[in-house]
C-alpha cells in the first residue's frame, strides 16, 4: 500500500469538508489518524492554558500560540497537531495560510477521557526528539501536570504548585490549581 502524503491528507479534508464533516487529522508515517473530539473538561483545560499563556506571550511579542488545529509538518514529513503550542516570534516572524513546516518550540497535551498516558509520553517524546525545548502533558484525572525536556528526568506538579519553563518564557508563571475548571454554586 502507498504511503499518503500531506498532499493526500489536505484533498481528505477537503472532500469530507464539501460533505459537511469536520473531522482534526494527523498523518504519521503515511497513515492518516483521525482525531475525536475531547471531553468538554479537557477542552476547558486547553482554553485555559492557552488564555495563562497568550497573556504573557502577547503584550511581549515573543512569539504565536496555537490550539488543537494548528498542524506542524516534522522533519520526518509526519503531519501533527498538539493540544496547545508555542512558537517563538524568531523562529515564526508571520503567520501562514498553510501548516507550519517546523517544530513548535513547546507543545503541550491534555489527558482527554478516552486517552491514554502512555500515547500521549509518546507523542511528546516524539516532539522533544525532533527538537521541541519543552513537553507538558497534563492529566486531569490526576490532577497533575509533568514537565519534559530533552535531556533529563520529568518533573511532576500538582496543585499547591507553579508551573514555569524559564528557559523559554522567563518570568511566566502558571498556578497548577487555576488550570482546573472551576465549580460554580
Amino acid at each position: 500500500m502507498p504511503q499518503l502524503t500531506v498532499k493526500d491528507l489536505e484533498q481528505l479534508q477537503a472532500t469530507l469538508s464539501e460533505a459537511g464533516l469536520d473531522y482534526q487529522l494527523e498523518l504519521e508515517d503515511g497513515k492518516i489518524s483521525v482525531m475525536g473530539p475531547s471531553d468538554i473538561e479537557s477542552s476547558e483545560i486547553g482554553a485555559r492554558f492557552i488564555a495563562f499563556l497568550f497573556a504573557w506571550i502577547n503584550p511581549r511579542r515573543l512569539g504565536r500560540v496555537f490550539d488543537s488545529s494548528g498542524g506542524f509538518i516534522m522533519p520526518d514529513t509526519n503531519l501533527k497537531a498538539p493540544d496547545v503550542s508555542y512558537v517563538s516570534a524568531e523562529r515564526l516572524k508571520k503567520s501562514q495560510r498553510y501548516f507550519a513546516e517546523l517544530v513548535p518550540d513547546l507543545v503541550v497535551e491534555i489527558k482527554s477521557q478516552s486517552d491514554r498516558i502512555k500515547s500521549l509520553q509518546d507523542k511528546i517524546k516524539m516532539f522533544l526528539e525532533m527538537g521541541a525545548l519543552i513537553g507538558i502533558l497534563i492529566d486531569p484525572d490526576e490532577q497533575t501536570v509533568t514537565v519534559y525536556r530533552p535531556t533529563g528526568n520529568p518533573i511532576l506538579l500538582g496543585n499547591g504548585d507553579i508551573l514555569t519553563v524559564p528557559e523559554l518564557l522567563a518570568g511566566w508563571e502558571a498556578p497548577i490549581s487555576e488550570l482546573w475548571p472551576p465549580e460554580f454554586d
